[in-house]
C-alpha cells in the first residue's frame, strides 16, 4: 500500500528554485524546492515581513543560538518543516477546544 501523497500535488512544487538575498550586506543564493518557498512566504506575511528579511532573520537567529551556519537551505528547510508541525498542533488543539 502506497500513502499516495504525491497522487494529486503539482510537480511544479518539486521544480527547484533560485533566489539571490541579501544577509548582513551579502548577497547570496539559495536553491529552494517551491513547496518551501511558498511555505516561506507564508510565515513571512503572518510575521508582517518579506521572505528576503524573514530569511535574513532567521539567519541570524541561527547564528546568535548556534554560532555557525553550516547549510542556509536546510535551515529554511527544517524551519519550515517545524512550522508546519507547529501549525498542526495548534489545529489539532483548536479542533479539540
Amino acid at each position: 500500500m502506497m500513502c499516495k501523497v504525491l497522487t494529486n500535488e503539482s510537480q511544479d512544487r518539486f521544480l527547484k528554485v533560485n533566489r539571490s538575498i541579501r544577509i548582513a550586506g551579502h548577497s547570496t543564493s539559495v536553491r529552494l524546492e517551491s513547496a518551501f518557498w511558498d511555505v516561506l512566504e507564508d510565515i513571512a506575511s503572518r510575521e508582517g515581513l518579506s521572505t528576503p528579511k524573514l530569511i535574513s532573520v532567521l539567519y541570524h537567529e541561527a547564528l546568535e543560538k548556534h554560532g555557525d551556519l553550516a547549510n542556509l537551505a536546510s535551515l529554511l528547510r527544517t524551519v519550515c518543516v517545524i512550522y508546519q508541525e507547529q501549525r498542526n498542533r495548534r489545529n489539532a488543539q483548536a479542533v479539540l477546544s
